[in-house]
């Protein structure tokens, strides 16, 4: 691995297996390849700029309208809230800023699309160093080349579990393969890819390295892993937390596979596994969401990036962009 050569699926799933103390030997390895292969650490922010009422019946989703949950429900805000986000972001040093929309998706670029990229624009005009990206569900030819034009950071757009067992453990109102559709398109347009997982959904570890593996051959740019918080309302609300350690190899069995990538700890991170999260951060991530996520809290900035700090010299993580005096 750290000269370069590709894991093999059948190690992958013989590493997938390991328990007790040889997870520990998986994360030391997976923290030395991410310090080789991909140094540096992003730090993101996001905003709920369009909440629930979604078409879709994804299982662990608070926003879909299959479910009775207490997420709120609102349109598109106004300019002026996402740009006041992004701004509280800058202040607190972060330089990577999300616009998060609910719903399948957005293959035309109707009013919603459109005050999205008026976002776009005037965060790149205020602060020319601060990456924008945009999460909006499935896209169309039209509404990827738009987003290309106004050149987006990256679009996220999540796979969850592996392919084969979207319909199952997802949602069975869409078909995964829209969304790998639009991974695709989006890389034609030569626009960065965030694609990644939720665990504890019921998969396999298996299913985790299929997942991983997908990714890869699809050559996505960005990773963010969630672990599911089980949420009211959902099919999902009564399972019970991810082990910690079961956790920490699937994120290096994710870094191994995709050893380039930008690996983003996600939801769940800070609450389900709460005094772990060192252990996951040398597990190979070079990322996190900080400041709170759709419908479940974050944590403060600054605490994040105080943690960052106690990493350095493990993680070989960097100071995080300076706050403005």
């Amino acid at each position: 691995m750290l000269d370069g050569e590709r894991l093999d699926p059948g190690l992958a799933k013989a590493l997938g297996a390991l328990r007790g103390e040889d997870v520990l030997d998986l994360v030391s390895l997976a923290n030395r390849v991410r310090n080789r292969f991909a140094p540096g650490f992003q730090a993101c922010s996001i905003i709920n700029a369009k909440s629930g009422l979604c078409s879709e019946n994804c299982r662990f989703c608070a926003q879909s309208a299959a479910h009775a949950t207490d997420a709120g429900n609102y349109p598109m805000v106004d300019l002026a809230v996402i740009l006041s986000a992004a701004e509280t972001a800058y202040a607190a040093g972060v330089r990577s800023f999300c616009i998060v929309a609910s719903g399948y998706g957005m293959t035309r670029a109707d009013d919603d699309f459109r005050r999205v990229l008026r976002a776009v624009d005037a965060i790149h005009e205020r602060h020319p160093d601060m990456g924008v990206s945009a999460s909006l569900g499935v896209l169309g030819q039209e509404t990827a080349r738009l987003l290309a034009e106004r050149g987006i950071e990256h679009c996220n757009i999540n796979l969850q579990t592996a392919p084969a067992r979207y319909r199952k453990l997802i949602a069975d109102t869409h078909a995964v393969e829209e969304r790998i559709a639009t991974i695709r398109l989006l890389k034609k347009h030569g626009i960065r890819v965030c694609s990644g997982a939720i665990l504890g959904i019921g998969e396999t570890m298996d299913d985790r390295i299929a997942l991983a593996f997908t990714l890869n051959e699809l050559r996505v740019d960005v990773i963010p892993i969630n672990v599911l918080v089980p949420i009211k309302g959902t099919p999902l609300e009564g399972y019970p937390p991810l082990p910690a350690v079961e956790a920490a190899g699937t994120v290096a069995l994710f870094r191994l596979i995709n050893p380039g990538a930008v690996i983003k700890l996600a939801a769940g991170r800070e609450t389900v596994m709460s005094d772990f999260q060192g252990l996951l951060m040398l597990a190979g991530a070079s990322g996190f969401i900080t400041g709170g996520y759709l419908t479940t809290r974050g944590r403060e900035t600054e605490r994040d990036f105080a943690f960052l700090r106690e990493l350095d010299g493990f993680a070989s993580a960097p100071q995080p962009a300076p706050v403005p005096q």
